[in-house]
């Protein structure tokens, strides 16, 4: 008989400095001209939220790299001049545990086009929907926007966040 792994419902719980992720993938926004390019999920993990586009990195593929493919995937654009803007952790009290890459540019090529993955949304940058997107995002985006760089350790229990720490590098 196997057991489950152990509950986490305090963020206070999480050996931040042993823990290592079940899964590592990015996130991408463009952002011009005053607005912001998100997506409306359409299936995976956050199905109906709103969000950049991204998705989990393939074997030999490098943070940005993966991006920049789930870009073309998701929205049929090709995002140029993308730089690093921030790192993500995420535990799960059911024991999932995920790292995510963030990444900003402003400009791209293509059409951002309707897929199976995602429909495109262009928001005004103070009009951003929060309300529709994880509940980590309203901590986090704003430093995005910025242009600096940020690690967050986040705790969710399905869409709940119990917890959290947010460190903003100079």
């Amino acid at each position: 008989m196997t057991s489950s792994p152990a509950r986490i419902d305090r963020f206070e719980q999480i050996d931040w400095n042993t823990w290592t992720p079940d899964q590592t993938a990015t996130l991408l926004f463009v952002i011009r001209e005053g607005n912001i390019l998100l997506i409306r999920k359409k299936r995976g993990l956050g199905a109906g939220k709103i969000n950049g586009p991204g998705g989990r990195i393939d074997p030999g593929e490098t943070p940005a790299q993966c991006a920049v493919r789930e870009s073309q995937e998701e929205l049929h654009i090709t995002p140029t001049g993308v730089r690093f803007a921030g790192e993500l952790y995420f535990q799960f009290a059911d024991g999932f545990k995920l790292h995510g890459h963030v990444f900003r540019a402003d400009h791209f090529e293509g059409v951002p086009t309707e897929t199976d993955e995602a429909t495109p949304i262009w928001t005004p940058i103070d009009r951003i929907p929060y309300e529709e997107m994880w509940a980590d995002d309203r901590y986090w985006i704003p430093f995005m926007l910025a242009g600096q760089t940020f690690t967050g350790r986040f705790l969710f229990d399905d869409d709940a966040m119990l917890g959290y720490d947010l460190t903003v590098h100079d």
